[in-house]
């Protein structure tokens, strides 16, 4: 189920599948938590789509100042603001895969108990649907890969978009930014797959 906010709260009344074992407990929660976490991460890029357009709106503006006369005092230091808000948002991202991270780490926790306890072939029966422990672990694995990726390119547009003075260049920046390339629609269908499976949505 999901809370006001549009996080996923897990709850004993949705925890059927995962009420079986350990294993499964821990599984339904880690995608209640990855879809929580993408959730934050799409709020954080939505405000700092609008910080990154205006810092290009600053730096731009700034740079036809310069061509005619020196410009105002106060633009470097609106300018600098707005490079700090993003910077912020930035963070907060670290923030959000270093938590992924941990998913991961526990996801591939699972599948390495599982396999001590069932031996290489996993268990023989569905903790949920049909899915295999290993299928969870690749598909935790998918999203971790995209979103570090993602990290890495806003990280990079973090360092350029305050220094370009070139408009079709900061258009670039501002598209990719807002359009995330390395998490294409994919991404959402793997988390969605990831939350059909283990209930959180009805099949």
């Amino acid at each position: 189920m999901e809370g006001p906010s549009g996080d996923i709260t897990v709850t004993s009344s949705n925890r059927k599948c995962s009420a079986v074992t350990g294993s499964g407990r821990r599984i339904k929660d880690g995608a209640a938590d990855w879809h929580n976490l993408r959730a934050r991460w799409e709020k954080l890029n939505d405000d700092g789509f609008v910080i990154a357009g205006n810092i290009v709106n600053l730096r731009l503006s700034s740079h036809r100042e310069q061509q005619v006369h020196a410009p105002p005092a106060g633009g470097a230091a609106e300018l600098q603001e707005e490079c700090c808000k993003l910077h912020d948002i930035v963070h907060k991202m670290v923030a959000i895969v270093m938590k992924m991270e941990r998913l991961m780490a526990s996801q591939r926790g699972i599948l390495d108990l599982e396999e001590f306890q069932f031996g290489p072939e996993g268990r023989k029966v569905p903790l949920f649907h049909s899915w295999t422990t290993k299928q969870f672990e690749d598909s935790s694995r998918v999203l971790l890969d995209a979103f570090r990726r993602e990290l890495q390119l806003k990280q990079t547009i973090l360092q350029e978009l305050g220094h370009t003075v070139t408009s079709d260049l900061c258009m670039v920046y501002l598209s990719c930014w807002l359009h995330q390339p390395f998490t294409p629609p994919q991404t959402r269908l793997t988390l969605e797959a990831l939350l059909l499976e283990t209930g959180h949505r009805p099949l």
